[in-house]
């Protein structure tokens, strides 16, 4: 009390205020309920009164469960402070084999619009569990259609098709128990390869189609190809004998040459040598091979004006004049030039030279002769003239 009187008289009322809210909000009612009816196909153990949860969180109870024809009529409430998706459904749920059951409204809401309140859910929005008769039922039927008055009827022979099936499988599998569980073990790691690789094996797939979709889209392509392709089967089909006597005749023709190469290869060494020899001189001399076929055209052609068919002759421009005038410039060396076509030329163009020597006319002569008095030996041969 002596705490309370110290207080500011502001901080005191805060304080007051606070506890007010606190406890009104702690006892205070709830805001209020919304409502769903909601339809199911049967409703075994849901009573009045059955739990209303979301997550396993009791929200609500059921108000009421009434029958309506081949369906039920499930009337619940929950507190309107719990949010409800407007898709949701109502699925009654049986927490044990033996007891009450509960409502459960799924799914949990996280965003978006709401269930408003008194909305109807229809069979299909509703569910049930399944029922031990009805599971007893099923397991009844499948064991009528299995037994002696279905699958299982007994044959000619007194035995069942069941009964065979099961003789038969047991008798191939007799001792293959391992082989058979390295089978299963096998499959499972091929399937999980599939399933590792399945990128790529879809990718493959995707390819074969776009394969597929190109053979379809070109299909008056294809079928030519494949007409040409029959033609050309059938056109092989009809000259297989000359195509086979052709072949045996390469055979022969081979045969013969292996021999001949065989014979013969020493001196087939050799000819390949001298034509690489040959080859070689041709390529370094290319430069001037080059020369020759352009300028040998037109030297043919010159030889060819300049014969003269009537005397036997080549006919050249005398040029007379020049002859005159180098007589009386240099005389030795146009008598030198006539000399040296007879045989001793070389020597009577050294007496000649002597001659004029002594006459003082001696420089061009004594060169001319210096010039023709050297001869060189001429190689007639493809190699020589090549070189």
């Amino acid at each position: 009390m002596k705490f309370i009187k110290g207080l500011d008289p502001l901080i005191a009322g805060l304080i007051a205020l606070a506890l007010v809210v606190g406890l009104a909000w702690v006892f205070w009612p709830g805001g209020g309920t919304r409502e769903i009816t909601a339809e199911f196909p049967r409703t075994v153990s849901l009573y009045k009164g059955s739990d209303v949860r979301i997550l396993g969180i009791p929200v609500g109870k059921v108000d009421s469960v009434t029958p309506s024809g081949t369906k039920v009529l499930v009337k619940i409430s929950y507190d309107d402070k719990y949010k409800v998706p407007a898709d949701a459904k109502a699925v009654v749920i049986s927490p044990s084999i033996v007891g009450d059951r509960y409502v459960q409204l799924t799914p949990v809401y996280k965003s978006g619009p709401t269930l408003a309140d008194n909305a109807r859910l229809g069979l299909a929005r509703t569910a049930t569990p399944l029922e031990l008769d009805e599971i007893f039922g099923s397991l009844n039927d499948l064991d009528k259609a299995l037994g002696p008055e279905g699958a299982n009827a007994p044959g000619t022979d007194g035995v069942g098709a069941l009964t065979r099936l099961l003789d038969s499988t047991a008798k191939n599998f007799g001792g293959q128990g391992v082989q058979f569980n390295q089978t299963i073990k096998n499959l499972g790691k091929f399937t999980k390869t599939l399933a590792d690789n399945k990128n790529a094996l879809f990718g493959s797939a995707t390819e074969i189609e776009k394969f597929v979709n190109k053979l379809s889209t070109n299909d008056t392509t294809v079928r030519k190809f494949t007409d040409s392709l029959a033609q050309g089967s059938v056109l092989l089909a009809d000259e297989r004998a000359d195509l086979g006597a052709a072949l045996h005749n390469l055979g022969v023709a081979l045969t013969s040459v292996r021999g001949f190469v065989s014979e013969n290869k020493t001196l087939l060494t050799s000819n390949i040598g001298k034509l690489n020899t040959l080859s070689q001189i041709l390529v370094k001399r290319r430069t001037e091979l080059n020369e020759v076929l352009k300028d040998a055209p037109a030297a043919l052609n010159n030889l060819s004006l300049a014969y003269n068919p009537t005397t036997g002759t080549l006919d050249t421009r005398a040029a007379l004049g020049e002859v005159v005038s180098e007589l009386t410039t240099d005389p030795a060396s146009v008598l030198c030039g006539i000399i040296d076509q007879a045989p001793g030329g070389s020597s009577l163009c050294s007496v000649l030279t002597g001659a004029l020597k002594g006459l003082g006319r001696t420089g061009p002569l004594s060169k001319r002769a210096e010039h023709v008095s050297v001869v060189e030996p001429i190689d007639p041969t493809l190699a020589g003239l090549v070189k």
